[in-house]
């Protein structure tokens, strides 16, 4: 039975760190804003006021200490991971959840953040939040419906989004436990403790900046692990910024997954409003969702259940 953190109400206190790859603070200026706006009060963690130790935001002990203190700290009702990037699998194993456990609170964020979501959901069947970063507030981001989707879901509302039709869909409606994220770093934690387990749920797949041929290896590795076979329902969502070689794959990424999964008889859709794009809806990870693929429409709608 998963649990759900407390939502949040006007006044509660939301942490903002970067536990993974270095942002400078400057570029969060409007997350903050608005994240105060929204009614928040915003601890900022040392890792966004910090320097920059190479490609990451700290050392693995800056970032595993800042990351530690905010889950222990009980007036802290939410964390909101700033960016992403690489790092968090570096750290995972070192953090202490046992405070967390008694006193859930809601872990935000996507990308490299999917190693938390997928160690929470495996070790302590709590929900998360797969949602936009703070780069994702600026430039009037911060007054589209997918960062406020984010609000919606930290404060108890059900969301329901739909997409349209793709051709390589295949159609039905399943209902089960949502889990997912990115695609490089689901293929990263097979074969560890934090590796999803994902026989009945409804999985949701995105990813960036990956060669065409490097998808085809991934989802082979995901059908090799058996993480396809038994599913209740798969949802595709966008691929961003993909490169391809000197000698052409050959395929589009959409007919590349669709190779990998068209013998499947579970409902699947394709471009779902899921990725490193403006069109990235906040999930909830570990929460009952219904995926209903239809020859007009797809939706995917979360339980009412509490």
């Amino acid at each position: 039975m998963i649990i759900i953190p407390p939502y949040l109400k006007k006044g509660n206190t939301l942490g903002l760190l970067c536990p993974a790859g270095y942002m400078p603070i400057k570029k969060a200026t409007t997350c903050i804003q608005t994240l105060e706006s929204w009614g928040f009060n915003v601890v900022i963690g040392k890792t966004l006021q910090g320097k920059q130790k190479n490609y990451f935001s700290g050392t693995d002990k800056e970032r595993l200490d800042d990351f530690q203190t905010m889950l222990n700290d009980e007036n802290i009702k939410a964390i909101l991971c700033a960016r992403g990037g690489y790092g968090v699998s570096r750290i995972i194993d070192d953090i202490n959840f046992s405070k967390f456990k008694k006193n859930p609170k809601w872990i935000i964020g996507f990308s490299d953040i999917t190693v938390f979501h997928a160690h929470i959901n495996r070790q302590y069947k709590i929900a998360t939040l797969h949602s936009s970063m703070a780069a994702a507030f600026n430039d009037e981001g911060f007054k589209n419906e997918y960062i406020l989707s984010i609000k919606k879901a930290l404060t108890g509302a059900n969301n329901t989004y739909t997409c349209n039709a793709h051709q390589l869909n295949h159609l039905g409606t399943a209902t089960g436990e949502l889990i997912g994220g990115n695609l490089a770093l689901i293929a990263h934690l097979i074969g560890s403790k934090s590796a999803y387990q994902t026989a009945n749920k409804i999985l949701f797949i995105e990813d960036v900046g990956e060669y065409l041929y490097n998808i085809d290896r991934m989802f082979v590795q995901l059908k090799r692990a058996g993480m396809l076979n038994n599913l209740k329902g798969l949802i595709i969502g966008k691929f961003a910024e993909l490169k391809d070689t000197t000698s052409p794959f050959g395929a589009t990424v959409y007919n590349i997954i669709h190779h990998h999964v068209k013998d499947y008889h579970y409902p699947i859709c394709y471009d779902f409003p899921v990725g490193h794009v403006t069109e990235n809806v906040a999930l909830k990870v570990g929460v009952e969702h219904t995926l209903t693929v239809q020859k007009n429409k797809v939706t995917l709608k979360e339980s009412t259940l509490r």
